[in-house]
């Protein structure tokens, strides 16, 4: 594995790791991104989600990767329905993480049919 890939790998996970760590803490700290409002907030980290999941498996199908980050967002949203989180589950939180993941995977195939096409 070249050190690039593997510099995809470890961004992609620290994301990871940080955005759910962030979306299961009951009090999470806050953030630059706190005044915008909780559905940007959701946006904003599955679409960067989604970008750094394209570059680091770059020969898994968009749909797969859109796929399993969407699952995943189901399943913060069921985990925050614990009581003892203080969270709230709420559907429309999963539907804009899926809706930002939808629109930073178009994007990354836009891109890579232009590339396709270039070459």
């Amino acid at each position: 594995m070249s050190r690039r890939m593997l510099l995809r790998l470890v961004l992609f996970a620290a994301a990871l790791v940080v955005a759910v760590t962030m979306a299961l803490l009951p009090d999470p700290p806050q953030l630059a991104l706190e005044g915008f409002g909780d559905k940007y907030r959701h946006m904003t980290a599955f679409a960067v989600l989604s970008l750094l999941a394209a570059r680091a498996f770059p020969s898994a199908s968009l749909w797969r990767v859109g796929e399993r980050l969407s699952f995943l967002g189901a399943m913060i949203e069921v985990v925050q329905s614990i009581p003892a989180l203080h969270r709230d589950c709420d559907i429309l939180d999963w539907l804009a993480d899926t809706a930002a993941i939808a629109v930073a995977l178009l994007l990354v195939a836009a891109i890579r049919s232009r590339r396709r096409a270039a070459t």
